[in-house]
């Protein structure tokens, strides 16, 4: 009888061994091949001098001075109108908000669904002290070493800039869209987008315009990132996360440090944001990130193309693994961050009064109103008070990886980048393309720029540069994108 059992149950595992091998090898890529686009039709010296030019205007948004800076985007404004001469001499150019900017390049069928391309002009400031660690000045804007050097090479003005080298390449060739393109550009991404792209929107829903589909800045393609893959990852960001920041204060009655109580104010909090820490939202993979993972598995090979197949099996392994980097940690669950703390101003005095301040970002699929819910439960403590940051936002929806809009950008991608595999991803960071969902359900963030595990300290850090041949790519992609998007739908 026993041995019966062991010979059924071994045969069980030889055929599940059987339909998980005939599984892994029927999933075939999930490639668009295309052929690779033509050569740059422009001097890309002189191009990246340009973009040098515009890293040495000082454009620094801020939440608390939005006028601080005010001269310096106009001096870009002026900036781009002389060195892009057709553009806006062929694109309507309006002013939104107080330095947004709105280019409308009007289409042959004025009855066609536009598009919107979106890039932002402002930057992040440098971290103070450590201005003395870049080789170059974060303002000098220096091209040096194949490299165009400063503060919003990658974020984002290398974006902003290749639109309009495009823009103006194609003019040149006596090119007309057939449909109207939009070009957005905020002037306060970095502190909210409140100032720029809300006004944007509001505006086009005010004239009743009708988008097909949105471009804006986002995931990358990233060279020897990802474990298990020898190729390029060319990411397609098909949502992004929502922002959830919550303010905690904690009030008790203050006294001399020789006589403390058995739970003072920062004992409580801080027991409370330990609670909080150890008790991370679920997780799993689903949604974004398994359609990421179906289309990057066939690219795979051996033991991560066989797991990444099977993950109706493999699913509780990889997850365990996933969850142990940071960065793929954050594609699977809404992630807690605590940012803040603040209590006491003296050594020998009990505060009566402790604070804290904890992010989240919201996975597609979870809520602000749950994510408060799990916050209040975790922390442990009713007598903490909480309170949501106004700028909260929920996830956005999920774009459709079906949808033309999706179809032109992977095209592009192969075009440009062809060594590269194309899967959609998920944004983890804000953009201000989600203030464009109300105008669009196809809304994609995607930065044509090859970047390696070291670049991506540079965004927002240290010695930011952008290679000038990157930088070719860049101009190439938005011309493709721009060629074929602008064609009827």
């Amino acid at each position: 009888m026993i041995k019966k059992l062991l010979l059924g149950l071994l045969g069980l595992l030889l055929a599940l061994a059987v339909a998980l091998g005939v599984n892994t090898w029927r999933q075939g890529s999930r490639q668009v091949a295309v052929p690779p686009a033509p050569p740059l039709p422009l001097d890309l010296d002189a191009a990246a001098g340009r973009l040098a030019g515009a890293l040495r205007l000082r454009t620094v948004s801020s939440l608390e001075n939005p006028t601080g800076s005010a001269a310096a985007f106009d001096a870009l404004h002026a900036y781009l109108a002389q060195h892009y001469p057709r553009a806006h001499a062929a694109l309507q150019r309006e002013v939104v908000g107080q330095q947004a900017l709105l280019y409308t390049w009007k289409g042959r069928d004025a009855a066609a669904p536009a598009i919107v391309v979106m890039a932002h002009q402002d930057v992040v400031p440098i971290a103070p002290g450590t201005e003395k660690a870049w080789s170059v000045d974060p303002f000098a804007g220096e091209v040096k070493d194949g490299f165009i050097w400063g503060r919003g090479a990658l974020d984002n003005k290398g974006n902003l800039f290749a639109q309009m080298e495009a823009v103006e390449a194609l003019l040149a060739s006596g090119f007309q869209p057939a449909r109207t393109i939009y070009f957005a550009m905020g002037a306060d991404e970095e502190v909210s987008g409140l100032r720029g792209a809300v006004p944007i929107t509001e505006l086009l829903q005010s004239r009743g315009v009708k988008l097909d589909w949105v471009l804006d800045e986002g995931l990358l393609v990233l060279d020897g990132v990802l474990p298990g893959l020898s190729k390029p990852a060319a990411l397609i960001g098909v949502a992004e996360k929502g922002y959830a920041t919550f303010f905690l204060s904690l009030d008790t009655a203050p006294g001399h440090s020789s006589m403390p109580p058995q739970h003072s104010a920062i004992g409580q909090m801080s027991a409370a944001l330990a609670r909080l820490e150890a008790t991370p939202m679920s997780g799993g993979i689903r949604g974004v990130a398994r359609d990421m993972f179906g289309t990057l598995a066939p690219e795979m090979s051996g033991l991560n193309r066989f797991m990444l197949t099977n993950l109706w099996l493999t699913a509780p392994l990889v997850q365990g693994q996933l969850e142990k980097s940071p960065s793929s940690n954050a594609m699977l669950r809404t992630t807690t961050a605590l940012t803040i703390v603040r209590a006491g101003n003296k050594d020998n005095v009990l505060p009566g009064r402790a604070e804290a301040a904890v992010n989240f970002r919201v996975l597609p699929g979870d809520t602000l109103a749950g994510v408060e819910a799990h916050l209040r439960r975790a922390l442990g403590n009713d007598a903490i008070q909480v309170k949501a940051y106004p700028g909260n936002s929920e996830p956005s929806p999920i774009s459709p990886t079906a949808h033309a809009g999706y179809r032109h950008i992977e095209r592009a991608v192969r075009e440009v980048f062809p060594d590269a595999v194309v899967a959609p991803g998920l944004m983890t960071a804000a953009t201000d393309s989600r203030h464009f969902t109300t105008l669009s359900p196809a809304v994609y963030r995607f930065s044509p720029i090859r970047v390696s595990g070291e670049d991506l300290a540079r965004f927002h850090g240290t010695n930011e540069r952008l290679p000038v041949a990157a930088y070719g790519d860049m101009i190439r992609f938005y011309l493709q994108i721009l060629r074929a998007s602008a064609q009827p739908s």
